[in-house]
């Protein structure tokens, strides 16, 4: 076979390649938005992915013995995410919620400056004058007044006082703090293991409900040398300043003693976590 006969096969084999590939990515497409296209668009109506910050642990300070003089434990908290339910749904869930951590001594984030039984304010005039302005409520209204504005604004639909207050402090932090499908309200924390354990369990009825960790400083040996050790605390928004790539708002650092001084080592280094999430559930992978 001269040179040219051997060129022409070499290029009608490389185009029939060519063609067995096109045709098999056709048929590919022609499955995926054709046949399989509306149960496709039925998952992306239903699910999402978002990635969530996994906080990390600070250092153990330890003595010459290897013996932890500070170290951390455990968190368990609650978070809320923005789900495609209805009012009456989300509202009987947050119920579910409180009194799941009601049972178990646990309390849930409540800046609701509204009492019930008898109804009455629980913070001075001048905070009292400037919350209604700021939520558009007249000034003369009293406390079961307020209660009752808030009661319709959130289609909060129980009649026992006690019940519609518990929704109606969850639903007036998410109104204060804002929440999406990928930005949660933290609606309590610190929540015991057994809480943790019956909302993860029943994740069915607490749509957008989400258990997160965290972990807390913790001092073994109490008071012991605790002016050289130091303490922490939330970071400022003066101590953020320069440090935006390695801190955020929510952090915790060091601000006296030992947990100042070595704060660079004793700070870990935040990961990532990546959740299928469904509108009326998480899911984890």
């Amino acid at each position: 076979m001269d040179k040219e006969g051997s060129f022409k096969l070499r290029y009608n084999i490389i185009m029939l390649l060519v063609y067995i590939v096109g045709a098999i990515l056709l048929v590919q497409l022609f499955r995926l938005q054709i046949i399989k296209g509306e149960e496709y668009r039925k998952q992306s109506d239903t699910r999402l992915s978002r990635e969530t910050t996994l906080i990390a642990a600070r250092g153990n300070i330890c003595d010459r013995t290897g013996k932890k003089i500070v170290n951390n434990q455990m968190q368990f908290n609650v978070e809320l995410y923005r789900t495609k339910v209805d009012s009456e749904t989300l509202n009987n869930a947050i119920l579910d919620m409180v009194n799941v951590l009601e049972k178990n001594g646990d309390k849930i984030v409540d800046h609701l400056p509204i009492k019930v039984d008898p109804f009455e304010f629980t913070e001075d005039e001048d905070f009292q004058k400037n919350w209604k302005k700021s939520n558009k409520i007249d000034e003369n209204a009293n406390a079961e007044e307020c209660f009752n504005i808030l009661k319709k604004k959130f289609e909060i639909n129980k009649e026992n006082t006690a019940d519609a207050r518990k929704i109606m402090a969850i639903r007036y932090e998410i109104s204060s703090n804002g929440y999406s499908s990928t930005r949660a309200v933290r609606v309590a924390k610190k929540i015991s293991r057994e809480s943790m354990l019956e909302i993860s369990e029943r994740g069915s009825n607490f749509p957008g409900i989400n258990i997160s960790t965290s972990s807390s400083v913790n001092y073994p040996l109490g008071t012991t040398a605790s002016h050289i050790l130091g303490t922490v605390g939330p970071i400022t928004e003066d101590e953020l300043k320069g440090k935006e790539s390695t801190y955020d708002i929510n952090d915790i650092i060091g601000k006296t003693g030992v947990e100042y001084v070595f704060e660079q080592y004793l700070k870990g280094e935040n990961g990532t976590k990546q959740i299928d999430m469904a509108v009326d559930r998480n899911y984890y992978r």
